[in-house]
């Protein structure tokens, strides 16, 4: 049971979280969309004989017109006569009903969404247009289902937690060394400055092609892996603890982003930027979240399978150990922070992208989520133990925990006690599974 606890006890807790947040957030739900038309087309075909006439009402939104559009189709195929579709506002569907009343139209059905079928214009037909008969006005059947497991809010959640499950990758590799990274937020910022800044200043702009984009974002990546090469060389020749010396880059890296962006945001760039950040080309996943997922693969099998991810837990575990055992233990620990420099500069441009611009402001406060996330996941801040796919369950329970919040409503002020406790849990099951949880005098 303990080992149980010990390999699976985080993804335990977020299937709970998920079951609890199913549970509290469930609502009445009103089908919308095609989705909602093939409902409706499906009650219409039970309800009434074929050959009665239907107006069809929605808004002049692009779902509800993609309501409309489907549910004409899907009711002429059946039959039935659609003799008015109103996109629009009550005004718009009191015209329609005027004009078929002038034309001494029977009308049998007024078929819209939740939204169209309870307008006031449909309040009293028989009285307000009684040349149309009684039409009966209908709408999707309701049901009740949890606004947290709606596949919009699920892929929501993936994609946002992306930028922090993809820093979280290099932060995993440096705390197994025993190391801290605080300059991940910052080169963020300085990823998404430096290739948003190279669209527009070197690639085009606006009219930058594919190539241009893709080296300019390449440049962005290699000069935050520059960062972190410079911070693995000064814990490593100079013994600068890694606190002062991330501590000391988050500033610079921070400063050169204001600096290279004067202060504003670089948004020339063209709208096909956005397709690593907001595209969806496999089954609607999102690219960035086909990416994250891509990259923890990468790493589990490094962390597993290659001698590279046997160092690096050997360097965390006793790095005098493993020194005298033959590993290079420099080079291992420059390692971890270039690898953990170039994952920042890629979650850099994935914001940009999704952004679909450059600002100094972005990656505030990441650097303590992504800590949270990887201590969450299991990783020891001692050092020597944690796996990749832990780290990927520790963000995805930060995420599930701030949506299922935003979900309830919880101000902001408190969302930020509630994921302090959960870092301090997280830390004290840490002590615990390491034996070290005892009073002391």
């Amino acid at each position: 049971m303990n080992r149980l606890l010990k390999d699976y006890g985080m993804f335990l807790v977020l299937l709970l979280l998920c079951g609890f947040f199913s549970v509290i957030t469930q609502t009445e739900q009103h089908p919308t969309g095609e989705g909602g038309a093939s409902v409706l087309a499906r009650q219409i075909k039970k309800q009434f004989p074929q050959g009665v006439s239907v107006m069809v009402t929605a808004r002049n939104h692009d779902e509800d017109r993609a309501f409309a559009g489907r549910l004409k189709t899907l009711l002429e195929k059946d039959g039935f006569q659609v003799v008015a579709v109103v996109n629009g506002e009550p005004a718009d569907a009191r015209k329609a009903l005027e004009r078929l009343a002038g034309l001494k139209q029977k009308l049998d059905v007024i078929a819209g969404n939740q939204v169209a079928a309870t307008w006031l214009v449909f309040a009293d037909l028989k009285k307000d247009f009684p040349s149309l008969g009684s039409p009966q006005v209908v709408m999707p059947k309701s049901y009740r289902w949890p606004n947290f497991l709606k596949k919009d809010n699920l892929l929501n959640i993936s994609n946002q937690i992306a930028v922090i499950a993809i820093l979280a990758i290099g932060m995993t590799m440096v705390i197994i060394t025993a190391g801290i990274d605080l300059s991940v937020g910052s080169l963020i910022a300085f990823s998404a400055v430096v290739s948003c800044w190279l669209i527009r200043s070197m690639a085009g702009g606006l009219e930058a092609t594919v190539m241009g984009m893709t080296l300019a974002c390449a440049a962005g990546i290699v000069a935050c892996g520059l960062v972190g090469l410079f911070t693995g060389l000064m814990v490593t020749q100079f013994r600068v603890p890694p606190f002062i010396v991330t501590l000391g880059m988050m500033l610079v890296a921070s400063g050169l982003a204001y600096i290279i962006a004067e202060g504003q945001s670089v948004y020339q760039v063209p709208d096909s930027f956005v397709w690593l950040g907001r595209g969806a080309d496999f089954f609607s996943i999102p690219n960035a979240v086909l990416l994250m997922l891509g990259l923890y693969i990468l790493a589990h099998y490094l962390m597993s399978k290659m001698k590279m991810g046997r160092f690096l837990y050997a360097v965390g575990g006793n790095p005098e150990a493993a020194r005298l055992s033959g590993v290079p233990v420099n080079r291992v620990l420059l390692f971890a922070y270039v690898c953990s420099g170039l994952l920042a500069g890629l979650g850099g441009v994935v914001m940009a992208s999704q952004l679909k611009s450059g600002s100094p402001t972005y990656g505030q406060m990441y650097e303590l989520y992504t800590i949270a996330a990887v201590v969450v996941g299991g990783t020891s801040l001692a050092g020597g133990e944690g796996k990749m796919f832990g780290t990927l369950i520790g963000a995805f329970i930060i995420a599930v925990i701030q949506n299922g919040m935003n979900l309830t409503n919880v101000e902001p002020y408190t969302q930020k006690v509630v994921l302090g406790l959960v870092i301090l849990a997280a830390v004290l099951l840490d002590k615990f599974k390491q034996g070290g949880w005892r009073f002391h005098r």
